[in-house]
């Protein structure tokens, strides 16, 4: 990509990943902000608690409830702002980390934890309700409703009340030339990387499937789109501020930073899903060996054996299902490219059927499961971080549970179920993006359209989102941006 020079800057630029020196002196001490935050979360456990006992309008009078459908959609709503909110939060503290005393950052951070913690429980109700199995009827489904608003608002207004403190400790508006600087450095690094990274794509495309490269597909485009932006905008900041225009400054610098940051992301994306295809490549041919001769035992048929007849189609359907499995997958490795994590999925899911039906021995996959598990996961976490403001409640919610059900000491069901979560909140992404269209940037300059989809920018093109709650994550917001 041919990035446009404007006066200003002279080349791509990001934050610089040194941490450099913060003067703390004017901050909120650590020790006061920690013990205000600790009591705002002991007052907003206490306020949930009650609201959800007495199922009064969230931010009403109590004496009227509003209609389950009303609500239901009200949920959805504050969880898409929440997790937009956390996302941008915890965006923004790796800019401040890179600069500040850890003590000083700690109150923040702590913030943004407890914020992350309230809404994957509040996505893990929202499955429940998703669920046909769980999903409860009536009183007990307003109830996990309220609750769901309550943790909602409760991490809301927890990151609305540390945004003050953590503007003085980023003082954006008081040292903009020196986090431009910083910008511009790792933006510098990003349009460097840009062909190289192109050339990895083609290469991906050349050696594998089509779908297996699938879920990077116009990554490196989106990012030189982010990276075009950035420039207009890191510009913009430099000219604020040698107006002493500290406030439009800082906004325009705001909205680069965020666009380098998921340029980075989409870079990155890449680059990650080269070598989880290359791990799960070498991986396959094993996993493969193994299952055909455990289901090979099962029919009496030798390991030597192993993959040079079809395994018979008769008796128990769930081995007649492996064996097709199984051969479908040897047939594509040796026909010429494929996708690997997809071939790799079928062989678990092989495996699966094998155990189920109680014969021979099972050989352990569960190292096998968590490769495609965790790229798709990562796939989806990337995709909806970088379009997240067009991506709705479903797809967010399918990744919270399959991000919860990959954590530590997973079994192979679990992890199974994680991967097809991960796909599914994929596809419900890209879904919410195609309704959503492409937004035009209008007369806000180049890249502005994918700030907008990426949520860089609030949704009538304003902006940029900062840390904070739904309160006050729009502070910045001006037209000039």
């Amino acid at each position: 990509m041919t990035v446009a020079r404007s006066e200003g800057v002279t080349a791509p630029a990001a934050a610089s990943s040194e941490a450099v020196g913060a003067t703390t002196g004017d901050l909120v001490p650590p020790l006061v902000a920690a013990g205000a935050a600790g009591a705002l979360a002991a007052y907003g456990y206490g306020r949930r608690r009650r609201r959800v006992t007495t199922r009064t309008t969230p931010g009403g009078s109590g004496h009227q409830l509003i209609s389950l459908p009303e609500l239901d959609l009200q949920t959805r709503q504050l969880l898409v702002d929440l997790d937009n909110c956390v996302r941008a939060s915890a965006e923004e503290l790796v800019f401040a980390s890179a600069r500040a005393a850890p003590d000083a950052v700690t109150p923040y951070a702590e913030a943004s934890a407890y914020a992350e913690a309230e809404l994957r429980a509040a996505f893990r109700l929202r499955q429940r309700l998703d669920d046909a199995d769980t999903a409860p009827d009536g009183d007990d489904r307003r109830e996990v409703l309220e609750e769901i608003v309550a943790r909602c608002e409760d991490a809301g207004r927890r990151l609305d009340a540390a945004a003050p403190g953590f503007d003085q400790l980023r003082a954006l508006e008081r040292e903009t030339p020196a986090a431009v600087e910083r910008a511009e450095t790792r933006f510098r690094k990003l349009a460097a990387r840009t062909p190289a990274t192109e050339a990895a794509l083609a290469a991906l495309h050349e050696r594998y499937a089509p779908t297996a490269s699938f879920p990077v597909t116009g990554d490196v485009e989106q990012a030189k789109d982010r990276l075009v932006f950035a420039t207009l905008r890191l510009n913009r900041a430099r000219q604020c501020a040698d107006r002493g225009e500290a406030t439009e400054a800082a906004a325009s610098l705001r909205a680069a930073e965020a666009a380098v940051a998921q340029a980075g992301v989409l870079l990155d994306g890449v680059d990650r899903l080269a070598a989880e295809l290359a791990t799960t490549a070498a991986r396959l041919p094993g996993a493969l060996a193994s299952t055909e001769t455990a289901l090979g035992a099962v029919h009496g048929r030798p390991p030597t054996a192993r993959g040079t007849e079809p395994f018979p189609l008769g008796g128990d359907p769930r081995l007649a299902r492996a064996g097709a499995l199984l051969a479908s997958v040897r047939r594509e490795m040796t026909s010429g490219p494929h996708d690997p994590p997809d071939a790799l999925r079928r062989v678990v899911e092989a495996g699966a059927l094998l155990s189920e039906a109680g014969e021979g021995e099972v050989p352990d996959l569960r190292d096998d499961a968590l490769l495609p598990a965790h790229a798709a996961a990562a796939a989806a976490t990337d995709f909806v971080g970088t379009h997240r403001g067009a991506v709705g409640c479903a797809a967010r919610t399918r990744l919270a549970e399959a991000e919860r059900l990959l954590g530590p000491g997973s079994s192979v069901a679990e992890t199974r179920r994680a991967d097809e979560l991960a796909l599914e909140a994929r596809r419900l992404a890209e879904q919410d993006v195609r309704a959503y269209g492409n937004p035009s940037g209008g007369e806000a300059g180049a890249g502005t359209g994918g700030a907008v989809l990426g949520g860089i920018l609030l949704g009538d093109g304003e902006g940029p989102v900062s840390y904070g709650g739904p309160r006050t994550r729009g502070r910045r917001s001006t037209s000039a941006v």
